[in-house]
């Protein structure tokens, strides 16, 4: 018999390495789904939590009973928090990531690729607790002398959380805008048209797939941010009355929460529901990135 060549073995071992590496992640992936989504249903298998009470209700104290003798863990003030904080930070976000992209594909490269690229990256790189003292000290005291009251609230919050997001937002639509290939800019440019109408008619089209992307990565990012998040919204576990009054978030709450009640509670299980509820918009943004790139690299085929 003809033995195993050493490229074959070492090949087969290369194989056997990162495979087992794949199976690692696909565990690790799969172990904590389950872990979240186990013990977030026995708020509803073993506790009896109606569904209905859990997302539609307004009142959030676990320790106390309402009158049907059902705790009160109405999630939906954090729901509304969460998504409300997320849309009104890319709606602040969006432009301006938009507008330093098109100036450092379409108007000074040079520029975007020596000093641009650099500071995002930097911004990048700063901690979000950092974020959440100046937005402290510069976001709600700025609030609170234009509107009055605390300065905590929906849009101190979402303003922070703009600009933790824009570096993400501002690097993908970059990249987005640079991916279009210059042959669609000559043709603009054969037409008569001016470099504006160029960049309008024909780059941003080309260009939204990889734009819509960047904007659901940045909600992503948004919606499962906790520390900046908790500093400036002030906490409030109620429906929002406003942009202007402290709410709360599903982060923010589950940050507050986790480490003060004792495993097996009903409190407990219900912090671990809205872990699954945020688990669960993590996997939609990223389902919804995916069918983007789908339908974006069809288009370009």
């Amino acid at each position: 018999m003809v033995g195993v060549s050493p490229k074959r073995r070492i090949e087969r071992r290369g194989q056997i390495l990162t495979g087992l590496c794949v199976m690692l992640v696909v565990v690790l992936v799969l172990t904590l789904i389950f872990m979240v989504c186990s013990r977030g249903i026995s708020t509803f298998a073993k506790d009896g939590i109606p569904l209905g009470s859990f997302f539609a209700g307004t009142t959030w104290n676990p320790h106390q009973n309402g009158a049907d003798g059902v705790p009160l863990v109405g999630a939906l003030p954090m729901i509304v928090g969460s998504f409300s904080v997320t849309l009104l930070s890319c709606l602040l976000a969006l432009p301006i990531a938009l507008g330093a992209s098109i100036f450092v594909v379409e108007v000074a490269p040079g520029f975007g690729s020596r000093v641009f690229r650099p500071l995002t990256e930097v911004l990048v790189g700063i901690p979000s607790v950092v974020f959440g003292l100046v937005g402290l000290g510069v976001v709600v005291p700025w609030m609170r002398g234009i509107v009055g009251g605390t300065g905590y609230g929906i849009l101190s919050a979402s303003i922070v959380l703009a600009v933790m997001i824009l570096p993400t937002v501002t690097s993908l639509s970059t990249d987005a805008l640079a991916a279009v290939p210059n042959a669609y800019r000559d043709g603009s440019y054969g037409l008569g048209c001016t470099r504006w109408q160029t960049v309008v008619g024909v780059v941003l089209p080309s260009a939204l797939p990889d734009i819509m992307t960047a904007v659901i990565m940045g909600m992503s990012r948004a919606f499962g941010e906790a520390l900046a998040v908790q500093m400036i919204i002030g906490n409030a576990p109620q429906m929002p009355a406003g942009l202007f009054t402290p709410a709360s978030t599903l982060t923010s709450v589950l940050t507050m929460g986790m480490g003060n009640e004792a495993m097996g509670t009903v409190a407990n299980d219900v912090l671990w529901a809205l872990a699954m509820v945020l688990l669960a918009m993590s996997l939609v943004f990223i389902l919804i990135v995916h069918l983007i790139g789908r339908k974006g690299g069809v288009r370009h085929d």
